[in-house]
């Protein structure tokens, strides 16, 4: 029997899991059916009773939805409950099971297939909302020596940090800047978290925080050479990188959840990846 999954967002057609999950389907042999749900705002509980009464066992949670999703849970994973947020669901029963697996695909990206170790190095996060908070865990789980979480509001970032102080491993220091407060530090991994690429913008940051031999990471992903990374490339940055392989780590987390196995990623990968020029 053909197993029924979906990701459920507004808007929705932009969405490229339903391309990711079948491609993880073939190539691990499973059996699924996945789709996309548009929903309805205001409507999201009723929508995802509806699926589930269908026979549907797991969604995928894209926005305006992931703060819908967590309420909507019965079960919540720590990285859920840091997050405030969920990005997939299970259905086992009258269970629901949330997950955030936005934080934990990234730094698989960044560590494994960019061979990028974090380690020891000094990383700033831009941005204090919803992105950054899941990524808080599994970037501290990399034990970094330095973790800057930079906003524009600095009272976010202080807050996340008292957060990220709850969950340090080894000797990780974690600092809390306003995006002004930047200039004369340089770090060895750069990630824009903010919303400012999602409309074109540049985020109020000095060329000088990419330090020589730096990443510069991009969350948004599919929009080419945005105004985060060429301030990076014009700083000299050579490593680049966009969301796209986040995007199908994250997607290869709740398949492996679902399915009790982890597809490969690469293929995946080299088809979406929009170059960044």
């Amino acid at each position: 029997m053909t197993d029924r999954y979906a990701v459920i967002g507004n808007p929705i057609d932009f969405s490229k899991s339903p391309f990711i999950h079948m491609a993880f389907a073939e190539v691990t042999g499973q059996d699924i059916d996945y789709t996309k749900v548009l929903g309805s705002l205001g409507e999201f509980a009723a929508t995802v009773d509806a699926f589930r009464a269908a026979g549907g066992q797991g969604m995928n949670i894209t926005a305006p939805f992931k703060l819908d999703a967590f309420d909507y849970a019965t079960e919540r994973s720590p990285a859920a409950e840091l997050a405030g947020a969920a990005n997939a669901m299970k259905f086992e029963g009258d269970r629901v099971l949330v997950e955030n697996f936005d934080g934990v695909g990234l730094v698989r990206d960044v560590v494994h297939n960019l061979a990028c170790p974090m380690k020891g190095r000094r990383v700033l996060l831009l941005g204090a909302g919803g992105a950054a908070r899941g990524a808080l865990l599994p970037f501290l789980a990399e034990q970094p020596a330095v973790l800057v979480i930079a906003n524009r509001t600095v009272a976010k970032a202080l807050a996340l940090s008292d957060i990220a102080r709850q969950h340090t491993h080894g000797d990780t220091q974690v600092l809390a800047l306003g995006l002004d407060q930047l200039l004369g530090r340089s770090f060895d991994v750069v990630f824009n978290a903010t919303s400012a690429s999602l409309r074109a913008e540049l985020p109020p940051v000095p060329a000088t925080v990419f330090a020589p031999g730096a990443l510069a990471y991009e969350l948004a992903y599919g929009k080419g050479l945005t105004p985060f990374l060429r301030l990076a490339q014009n700083a000299g940055v050579q490593r680049l990188a966009d969301g796209v392989g986040m995007l199908a780590e994250q997607a290869a987390e709740a398949f492996a959840w679902w399915r009790g196995i982890r597809p490969p990623t690469s293929e995946v990968i080299r088809q979406l990846t929009v170059p960044l020029d």
